[in-house]
């Protein structure tokens, strides 16, 4: 099959309705994922789990399967007691688990359903070294390294993540303006065939959370051919708007926005606290899209709910 491009799905279906949280939905099915590897605990453990979290997201309307590698990374295993090829196969088969689903998804549909919507994306989860840590630095970006590091970092996951069946790499939630430099110029150099969205975790509705402003790190990728979106995500969805109102002003790649549900992340606990900034996802993500989004999902603490309400709308009307 032709490798799909976001531009050229977005042709024929706008938005492109992206899934929602995995943790939040693994957890409720009564798997405890409170360690440093997050979500990624369920990759050899509970691999059922992970492929009815997809299901369930495309039987809720997603064209896209995010894959459960935002946390998964060799030095992480490492560090919990596995071995490097345990690891490097670990991360392959959190993709293929998502692979897996979509196929036997699509296989469901009837050619009438199927000509409704796209052939579901397998989007490699690419996290950020903030994740790594397993701290909460993905929100504040307060770590450095040198570009030769955040490489050797990155680069064997997402050959590892590409090489099981990823269909284009998600750069999320990104709170370190140089380490996503450093990401285009591993896709640039060593992925030339491939493309990538890239979405910036912000610490105020101007500023990624290392305080780099929005429009400089997205006007900054505006020409990059391999980066097909630009956008933001795990953030309140009272930013969602402000954010898209700068990210257009400088860019014409394709909008990206997957917001958490509003809940406060607590770093310390590991834990989420509910917030009075909650917003219903129906009516608020039509505003997105009607403001300039065309990639619309959700993250931390969303559920197919949230999806579901998005394909009410965006599917049930001409765009």
């Amino acid at each position: 099959m032709k490798k799909q491009r976001i531009r050229d799905i977005l042709h024929r279906f706008r938005p492109i309705i992206l899934d929602g949280a995995i943790a939040t939905e693994i957890e409720k099915q009564g798997i405890s994922i409170n360690s440093k590897l997050w979500s990624a605990v369920a990759i050899r453990e509970h691999p059922d789990s992970m492929k009815k979290v997809h299901l369930d997201y495309f039987r809720a309307g997603a064209d896209v399967a995010t894959t459960n590698t935002y946390q998964a990374t060799i030095p992480g295993f490492h560090q919990c007691g596995y071995t490097k090829r345990e690891a490097e196969e670990l991360i392959g088969k959190a993709v293929t688990i998502a692979v897996g689903a979509r196929a036997e998804f699509w296989d469901s549909l009837s050619p009438e359903q199927q000509k409704i919507r796209p052939f579901p994306l397998i989007a490699g989860s690419i996290g950020p070294y903030g994740a790594y840590l397993a701290d909460g630095s993905e929100y504040t970006g307060n770590y450095s390294l040198s570009d030769a590091e955040y490489k050797a970092f990155h680069l064997l996951r997402m050959q590892l993540v590409k090489h099981a069946g990823a269909d284009v790499f998600a750069f999320e939630t990104m709170p370190n303006f140089q380490e996503t430099q450093v990401l285009a110029k591993i896709l640039e150099d060593e992925f030339p065939d491939d493309e990538a969205w890239l979405s910036f975790s912000l610490g105020d509705e101007q500023h990624l959370c290392d305080g780099t402003p929005l429009l400089d790190a997205a006007a900054y990728f505006n020409t990059s051919p391999q980066i097909a979106a630009i956008g933001v995500n795990c953030i309140a969805t009272a930013m969602v708007l402000p954010a898209i109102e700068q990210i257009k002003q400088v860019t014409d790649k394709p909008i990206l926005v997957y917001p958490n549900s509003g809940e406060i992340y607590d770093p310390a606990t590991k834990t989420w606290q509910d917030s009075e900034t909650r917003q219903d996802f129906g009516s608020a993500s039509k505003a997105w899209f009607h403001a300039g989004a065309s990639l619309i999902g959700g993250c931390c603490r969303t559920t197919p709910e949230e999806i579901r309400q998005i394909t009410q709308w965006a599917r049930s009307e001409k765009s």
